[in-house]
């Protein structure tokens, strides 16, 4: 499964314009958020921005307020004024609420509460739902919760499940999921231990809310030169090979040589 958009995705408040042509130059593309990254009071001007914004659609998601909430209606109305047609919708949690995008959009379901990643196979399912994300803080949040971590730096079990749960919904769907941000801008290590094991789990991509984020996420989805070689290799010996057969040591199926084509198709 491959994500057209590349792998580092970086957040942009929609009310910083002057952050929009910097933040695309830096990465795969950019999200233009109107929603928690935009105080209540900003919100206007922000659309405005996105109005007058002048990016390269194909390279831009903005990521609009909850279906039902008062801003919705408004952030809708000012995509029909944009070019802007790839969409993130924060706090899905009813697929019949993405109706209200018609089928010029494609849309990413930020999964984000109990309600959401409860409802993430009927989410993913809907036919406009391009990719699924998921969110830590909000889902904790939604539970009461006070903390998505442990005081050692790695996810509670219940964001791990949610996290589990969007990536299999997605892909029993065919549709591309979106790894959550790593909100502690300064550790790189974990960051990039998180980003690696989203590639090897089956992640498209990653969502930042730094620069800083953005090459630690872009290597850890590059698979290593050692690497392509095998899967080149692999690619190459089962065309004189029938079924299961051995291969430097290791039993070689369809499964590992589908991870094979993964791994070149990153490479490119």
């Amino acid at each position: 499964m491959t994500f057209e958009l590349g792998p580092a995705l970086l957040f942009c408040p929609a009310d910083r314009p002057e952050r929009f042509e910097g933040a695309l130059r830096k990465a795969d593309a950019v999200i233009l958020d109107l929603e928690d990254a935009v105080l209540p009071d900003a919100k206007v001007a922000a659309r405005g921005n996105l109005v007058d914004a002048h990016l390269d659609p194909d390279r831009v998601i903005v990521r609009v307020n909850s279906p039902g909430s008062a801003e919705f209606v408004s952030d809708l109305a000012t995509l029909n004024q944009t070019d802007f047609r790839r969409v993130m919708v924060a706090k899905t949690e009813d697929p019949e609420a993405l109706s209200a995008f018609d089928e010029r959009f494609e849309l990413i379901a930020l999964c984000e509460t109990a309600r959401g990643v409860q409802a993430a196979d009927r989410i993913a399912a809907h036919p406009r739902v391009v990719a699924m994300m998921w969110g830590a803080e909000d889902l904790v949040a939604s539970l009461g919760g006070t903390s998505s971590r442990t005081d050692a730096g790695g996810y509670r079990d219940i964001a791990r499940y949610a996290r589990s749960r969007v990536l299999l919904e997605a892909g029993a769907q065919g549709k591309a999921a979106i790894d959550a941000v790593h909100i502690d801008i300064d550790d790189i290590a974990g960051l990039e231990s998180e980003a690696r094991d989203a590639v090897a789990s089956g992640f498209a991509a990653t969502a930042c809310i730094h620069p800083s984020q953005v090459a630690v996420i872009r290597a850890a989805y590059a698979p290593d030169a050692e690497t392509v070689e095998w899967a080149d290799a692999v690619m190459s010996a089962a065309e004189s090979e029938r079924g299961v057969f051995r291969f430097r040591g290791r039993m070689i199926d369809e499964p590992v040589l589908r991870h094979a084509r993964s791994i070149l198709a990153r490479a490119r």
